[in-house]
């Protein structure tokens, strides 16, 4: 099918089917979860709004926006790239070239030591966190957002990824407690932390061909890159927490299908005891929570 000329299309909703149709004939795997998404975005309008008010006139701004985004949208680019935002945890996070898109397996994290932010906070007054590896800040705006006792430096290798992060905390009012600075993981930091919690690169550099190419050509490659056996990032984290936690303090890491009992072992060897393990929606094993060994541990939570 030849690409539709939206010159032709008069109201929001010819647009919106347009769009639709398109994606179809491209074979898009959520073709009409993507058309709505993006009409109703660049237009301004709620996604049913499509329907109820779809003989709306196309105005030429919007009409513009839409014929970019279906160009981009064909060519591979993925909806929220096209958008510049994501929504995770209930928060809207810019996006940028130097990050991953948040994704809702990752909100398995924030269910997991959220409960442990609140506890802390509620017995102290405070609860402090490093999130290591940020991209948008996600994981730590997140908890921030639901806890306002706590606080939060955010680490990451990439300067223009800890730009992103500053930007979103500022975005979402969260700036007054949250940090943000360049760095590898937490080498060369001195302080301690109630918990430690990241969602690093753990993909195999071997499987990084065979990603969709909606990930291998949007998603910074430092950002999924694992090492040879995906592993990389755990074994330097293992390495350098145990100082930087304090006494009582957790960590909590997400990882790949078919990984936990590796990097249990990994945390193992260096002092650390697993204190839970947590499935994601569709029941893949996605986190898991340390404690230092000899210390206590919560009571396991399954999601």
């Amino acid at each position: 099918m030849a690409r539709p000329d939206l010159a032709d299309a008069a109201t929001l909703g010819e647009a919106w089917l347009m769009l639709r149709s398109a994606f179809r004939s491209a074979d898009l795997e959520t073709a009409d979860l993507d058309a709505r998404l993006l009409t109703a975005k660049l237009a301004g309008v709620e996604p049913h709004q499509l329907v109820t008010g779809g003989d709306a006139p196309l105005g030429e701004t919007v009409r513009g926006r839409l014929a970019k985004a279906l160009d981009d949208r064909l060519a591979g680019m993925p909806v929220h790239r096209i958008l510049g935002f994501r929504e995770f945890y209930g928060l809207s996070l810019g996006l940028s070239a130097a990050t991953l898109e948040p994704r809702p397996d990752t909100e398995t994290l924030i269910d997991a030591v959220l409960p442990l932010v609140r506890e802390k906070a509620a017995a102290t007054g405070s609860c402090s966190i490093a999130d290591l590896g940020i991209g948008t800040g996600a994981i730590g705006l997140a908890l921030l957002s639901e806890c306002p006792q706590a606080t939060c430096l955010g680490v990451d290798v990439s300067a223009d990824a800890v730009k992103t992060a500053l930007e979103n905390a500022r975005q979402l009012g969260l700036s007054m407690r949250y940090r943000a600075i360049e760095g590898n993981w937490l080498s060369g930091i001195d302080a301690q932390f109630d918990l430690i919690v990241s969602n690093p690169p753990y993909i195999p550099t071997a499987d990084l061909s065979g990603l969709s190419r909606e990930v291998t050509e949007h998603d910074p490659v430092q950002a999924l890159d694992g090492g040879t056996d995906g592993l990389d990032a755990y074994r330097a984290i293992a390495s350098q927490a145990g100082d930087r936690l304090v006494r009582g303090g957790y960590l909590a890491v997400e990882f790949g299908i078919g990984q936990g009992a590796s990097v249990s072992m990994i945390f193992a060897a260096h002092g650390f005891a697993e204190a839970g393990m947590f499935r994601d929606l569709g029941g893949v094993e996605r986190v898991l929570l340390f404690t230092m060994q000899g210390e206590p541990k919560p009571v396991t939570r399954d999601f």
